[in-house]
């Protein structure tokens, strides 16, 4: 019976596409460079997070808009 080989995750930097292995020191980038990247683009604001708030705890210490009309809560 042949012996099982350990596979290895190999994914794509998520900036540049360039192969990464899980157990490079700069996970899941390829590099620091690519990291940086990353990291500027969330700060400008490129990446967004869009679910909406559905928690009525978070909802009610929300600031009202003028117009806002208590059937919206």
């Amino acid at each position: 019976m042949a012996a099982k080989k350990k596979s290895v995750k190999i994914l794509r930097c998520p900036t540049c596409g360039m192969l990464v292995q899980v157990t490079d020191e700069d996970f899941p980038f390829c590099s620091d460079r690519c990291r940086k990247i990353d990291l500027g683009k969330w700060a400008m604001g490129v990446y967004k997070i869009s679910s909406p708030i559905v928690d009525p705890e978070v909802l009610e210490n929300l600031p009202r808009l003028p117009g806002d009309s208590d059937d919206d809560y």
